[in-house]
């Protein structure tokens, strides 16, 4: 990450011609949200004076409680050379909410994922290393600009053009995305008809959680302008596999040494990094409302999509919810593959580095949970159950019915986004509980 300093923005945004700046911020639900400025108006916002109503974002605060205040994170400074702009050139700045009371906002996602970060340090850890590997769609539009729901080719992993049909989409948005300064590593198509991957290089869970949310609007972005619609939905399409967004964790010392790595263990592993996994395998499912958020989350984690839909760990084996790459030493890293596109980073990876760190502190040698190199799909319940491996939940509403029943989570969203999370889950999950699909209008209306 850059480190900026006020006079260093003002004196770029008067260079580069910025004329348009957007205050971000994003809300429980991992939408971006913004207030939006004329650069004549950058020094208050970098004087925190910009304020906002608080009352009118989901999860946020009531009608009485409303007035909110905007602090810019000034390392986040970004401008956003793939927007069009007649007038002059849009910047952007990720921000912390504060209440008009000069605290932080409870209720502020990032905030959220920041004390668990002073959590880590405390523990005497520097710092903890994200990286994200993200899927989506692209789907086909009309001529009105709405969704066709179908997928912009019928080509596989790794196929080229002219099979893949929207191969230079998926170029185009790397190179803005390397405009921006991302370190793009591969590009390439997924699996299924439509499904695309970019991953790009791993930094501070902080820094890659914002890095994450600036991805999703490049993608939508560059997409649109292609005549495409990019979604993060984990499952648009029944009968194929669907899109996550595998997270791989590491967590360094003092030193910059990575903690998970013991060149004396067989494995490579270190007792600290297999305590990680113990933690998070303890915690997993109540992650699981965190890290699969929605009711389509659950379409994705079933038998034979690869996807992972059982609590277990493997340096070997892709059906486990957390492998081990291959890579050992300063890549050593464990990669949770259960997270999909629809979580809101700061919320998840607040919850994972918890609930990781819970392992830590909490795990002894007896309870360390052993590797798993049977195929999982392939064995019966019985077989999975005698060797201790449990099922995550199979829909939104066990989800959160195991998120209240975890104090852990509840003390690392805090009581108001614990209750305010909660509320809007369970009313996500009545809505679609009262739906009547076309599926069971084409199974029932005979009968």
């Amino acid at each position: 990450m850059k480190k900026y300093s006020k006079s260093d923005i003002l004196k770029m945004a008067k260079e580069e011609g910025v004329a348009y700046v957007r205050l971000q911020f994003t809300d429980i639900l991992g939408t971006i949200k913004a207030v939006e400025i004329s650069a004549t108006q950058l020094e208050d916002a970098l004087d925190n004076k910009i304020m906002f109503d608080g009352s009118s974002i989901e999860g946020f605060v009531r009608i009485k409680e409303a007035d909110m205040y905007l602090r810019p994170d000034i390392n986040t400074w970004l401008i956003l050379d793939f927007e069009d702009n007649k007038y002059g050139k849009v910047a952007r700045l990720i921000c912390d909410v504060y209440t008009s009371y000069g605290k932080p906002f409870p209720g502020d996602p990032r905030y959220i994922l920041k004390r668990q970060v002073k959590k880590l340090n405390d523990m005497g850890f520097a710092h903890f290393d994200v990286g994200f590997e993200p899927e989506f769609f692209l789907i086909k539009l009309d001529e009105k600009g709405e969704p066709l729901m179908e997928p912009a080719d019928k080509a596989s992993y790794f196929d080229l053009a002219p099979i893949d049909g929207a191969e230079y989409v998926r170029r185009d948005i790397a190179l803005e995305l390397e405009r921006l300064g991302f370190v793009i590593q591969t590009v390439h198509h997924e699996v299924a008809p439509g499904q695309e991957e970019i991953n790009f290089r791993f930094a501070d869970v902080l820094e890659a959680c914002d890095n994450v949310q600036t991805f999703k609007q490049v993608v939508k972005f560059v997409a649109r302008k292609h005549g495409y619609l990019a979604t993060f939905m984990p499952k648009p399409f029944a009968g194929v596999n669907g899109s996550g967004m595998h997270t791989n964790c590491s967590i360094a010392d003092e030193d910059n040494a990575n903690i998970f790595y013991d060149e004396n263990d067989p494995m490579k592993l270190s007792l600290l990094c297999r305590k990680w996994i113990a933690g998070i395998i303890k915690h997993s499912r109540s992650l699981a409302a965190l890290m699969n958020p929605t009711v389509n989350s659950y379409k994705r984690l079933i038998p034979g999509y690869e996807a992972p839909c059982y609590v277990c760990w493997s340096d070997a084996n892709r059906s486990a919810m957390i492998r081990i790459p291959a890579t050992r030493g300063k890549g050593t890293r464990t990669e949770i593959r259960a997270v999909d596109g629809t979580a809101n980073p700061y919320l998840a990876l607040a919850a994972i580095l918890a609930a990781g760190l819970d392992g830590i502190a909490n795990s002894t040698e007896e309870t360390l949970v052993p590797p798993v190199y049977d195929n999982i799909f392939a064995l019966t319940r019985e077989q999975r159950e005698a060797q201790g491996i449990l099922n995550l939940p199979e829909n939104l509403k066990d989800a959160i019915k195991e998120l209240k029943a975890d104090p852990l989570m509840y003390e690392v969203l805090g009581d108001h986004t614990f209750h305010k999370y909660v509320e809007a889950k369970e009313i996500e999950w009545d809505k679609y509980r009262c739906l009547v699909t076309p599926w069971e209008l084409d199974t029932y209306i005979t009968k």
